[in-house]
């Protein structure tokens, strides 16, 4: 999924309950930046919850890290319909984890599985759900003559969160979207007669653009 040129993902953290004939159902949203998050998250409801009959999870990640578990529920009733949840608002990086009360009544395996859904559905109804888009780290080493040339790329290249590091020589810092990468270095060593030094992180990062 780091692929992807954009993603979808919760603003913040969540809660919500519902009840369903005794059985209380407690929903919690993470939004998370690995599997490890998710899991030291999952790991600490389930202490804070210790008494909680289950704790039925999915989460999802952009390195395509996926996991779901019924914990302890009829197979399908739970972590599937948690997931589906995530799925029908194209997010990741996101944990949802849904903390079943047993309330005394058998729920049936039809309205278990609708009870877990219908909770995650309700909490992700009410989350602030942000776009971001690829970019990678760049970093320019100029000299002060080739400054217009410079900003003028920046400008035509749409580079983001544009920041000048005060050295020796000058630097800016900023983020610029992967497959514009090489078009920008070419027209950057044309522009400024090869005086400007370009350098690149391999890893990707997501920004909010609005």
């Amino acid at each position: 999924m780091d692929n992807l040129e954009t993603i979808f993902v919760i603003e913040k953290s969540l809660t919500n309950k519902i009840k369903v004939k005794g059985s209380q159902f407690i929903g919690y949203a993470f939004r998370i930046n690995s599997a490890e998050q998710a899991e030291e998250e999952i790991k600490s409801l389930k202490k804070e919850f210790y008494d909680a009959t289950h704790h039925c999870y999915a989460y999802k990640t952009k390195e395509g890290d996926e996991k779901f578990s019924d914990d302890g529920e009829p197979n399908g009733t739970a972590g599937i319909r948690i997931l589906n949840s995530v799925n029908h608002f194209n997010l990741t990086d996101i944990l949802v984890v849904v903390i079943r009360y047993f309330g005394g009544t058998k729920l049936g395996v039809g309205p278990l599985g609708k009870a877990y859904g219908e909770t995650a559905q309700l909490l992700l109804n009410e989350t602030k759900i942000i776009e971001l888009s690829k970019f990678r780290k760049i970093n320019i080493t100029y000299e002060y003559d080739s400054t217009s040339a410079i900003h003028y790329l920046l400008n035509k290249y749409n580079c983001q969160k544009i920041e000048n590091l005060f050295t020796q020589s000058p630097i800016i810092q900023c983020f610029l979207k992967p497959n514009l990468i090489n078009d920008f270095k070419n027209e950057l060593i044309e522009k400024t007669g090869g005086k400007a030094t370009f350098t690149t992180t391999n890893s990707n990062i997501y920004l909010n653009l609005k």
